[in-house]
């Protein structure tokens, strides 16, 4: 998809137009347009807000909705969530992650171009400032911090005082750009940090059946993702097959079994594989294929 690069002053980012017109932020050093196909807004809402139930799920809560936000980028996702949910009379804590703040920085700098900052300039730039930020916006209360460093050190850390999420955005770069973010090891640990009493669930943009493999021997179960209008499947994980339409079923397991790339990443190296025999095992052993 052709992509119209704007130059500006900003080193290592710059606004792009789609072909559909949206705006969005590309980074130079990361060669990566984010949201580069139907743009922020449109994404989030399909990919966070509608597979999420956010509406519904907020509007039932009687406490404190927790959000962890694994790649917080420019914040498209986060405000897309907090501009859908705006009129409810709810407490959102935000926790967002990324290892540098630098693309929020030069988004906000261009807030009016990139159109989803609308009302929220305030609290990003108090987020920005503090590294956390807490205002009343609408009917909503928000909470929200940003941890910056690398994701995987910090689940490592099992000193948190961090609320257990009831919903996950989970936006990081491609396996084959960034293999740490993807390992086995990291879903493991990131499962351990849900709380089992507290429904959540997590989708992502990608289908790939190493993907689903991995989150499958974490613990969480999975199902087929909506379509965003870039994809036409993604994928849903969740620590309860209540929260999930479509699971996969044992039709989808055999064809992971042919598959050449389904072996989960074991360390941060990208590399295609299919399943071993141990996995196969494992996979076949999982409570959702029983």
């Amino acid at each position: 998809m052709r992509t119209t690069v704007r130059p500006v002053s900003a080193p290592g980012y710059s606004l792009v137009t789609l072909a559909n017109g949206v705006r969005s932020v590309r980074s130079h050093a990361e060669a990566e347009t984010f949201h580069p196909v139907i743009g922020p807004v449109a994404e989030a809402e399909a990919l966070y807000v509608r597979q999420l139930r956010l509406r519904e799920r907020l509007a039932a809560h009687p406490g404190e909705f927790v959000i962890w936000d694994v790649g917080l980028g420019a914040a498209a996702n986060v405000l897309t969530v907090l501009r859908a949910t705006h009129d409810l009379p709810c407490a959102v804590r935000l926790v967002s992650f990324d290892h540098t703040l630098e693309p929020l920085r030069f988004a906000l700098q261009h807030g009016v171009e990139l159109g989803y900052f609308g009302g929220y300039e305030p609290l990003v730039a108090e987020l920005l400032a503090a590294g956390k930020a807490e205002q009343t916006i609408g009917s909503q209360r928000v909470s929200w911090h940003v941890h910056v460093g690398d994701f995987p050190t910090w689940l490592r850390n099992t000193e948190h005082a961090v609320p257990a999420p009831h919903a996950i955005l989970f936006d990081a770069y491609s396996p084959a750009k960034n293999a740490a973010m993807w390992t086995l090891p990291l879903f493991t640990s990131l499962f351990r940090h849900l709380d089992p009493a507290r429904a959540c669930a997590m989708p992502t943009y990608s289908r790939a059946t190493l993907l689903r493999v991995t989150w499958l021997l974490a613990g969480f179960y999975v199902g087929v993702g909506h379509a965003t209008g870039e994809k036409d499947e993604t994928t849903l994980a969740a620590n309860t097959l209540a929260l999930l339409d479509e699971p996969l079923d044992r039709k989808w397991l055999e064809r992971a079994r042919r598959s050449t790339s389904a072996e989960p990443l074991h360390e941060p190296k990208y590399r295609q594989a299919p399943l071993t025999a141990e996995t196969w095992e494992r996979l076949q052993a999982h409570p959702q294929f029983q």
